[in-house]
């Protein structure tokens, strides 16, 4: 199976050379990363993000176990779609495993949450099992973004999703959404706070 820093480097995880003449320690010249995607918000893209009130694009993506998951399928409750940039990092590993610890508090609103990165199944099964995620974990790896882009959250210098969320009623209209600077973690209490608002 691949492994998931093979996806990573895929979407620009890559080392560039320093201006001619930067020199390391060792007198060699020197190297430097490129900005960590799901960390910096250097040149963010201005993108049309889907409207309240619009229509959501439904969509099938598989899960961590390789499982089918057709948003409009999930239309017992409401539906938060979070998108978030790469499995792994520090800030979308801490966003996630508080949605973990809070799980039960959108189980008993009938909210259900469907995650979505650019990563991988295999990576996303292997975070997962590593982390215990009770939610799926949807993998919009190809064609690459694509659902992210139907929800203008793409960011297609970087090559991942941008921290969006969408709440999205049992009738498929977005009822809620907010786009977080990327290297900023979102707020479950607001979430929350907006299931209840429309359970009434």
């Amino acid at each position: 199976l691949p492994l998931a820093v093979s996806d990573r480097d895929r979407i620009g995880l890559d080392r560039r050379r320093a201006p001619p003449g930067a020199r390391g320690s060792s007198g060699a010249p020197a190297e430097r990363r490129a900005p960590d995607p799901a960390c910096s918000d250097q040149n963010e893209t201005d993108m049309t993000v889907i409207s309240t009130g619009a229509a959501a694009p439904d969509f099938t993506l598989q899960d961590q176990y390789g499982r089918d998951t057709t948003l409009s399928e999930t239309n017992e409750g409401p539906t938060l779609v979070v998108f978030y940039p790469l499995a792994f990092s520090g800030i979308c590993s801490g966003e996630l495993a508080e949605l973990r610890e809070r799980h039960s508090e959108f189980v008993e609103l009938g909210a259900t949450i469907l995650a979505v990165s650019v990563d991988s199944t295999f990576a996303l099964r292997t975070w997962s099992d590593r982390e215990d995620f009770p939610f799926a974990l949807l993998s919009d790896f190809w064609p690459h973004g694509d659902v992210a882009r139907a929800y203008g959250v793409f960011d297609a210098e970087r090559g991942v999703a941008r921290r969006g969320t969408f709440l999205v009623d049992t009738e498929g209209n977005v009822r809620w959404s907010t786009l977080t600077p990327i290297s900023e973690p979102r707020n479950v209490d607001e979430y929350l706070e907006r299931i209840r608002a429309l359970a009434g």
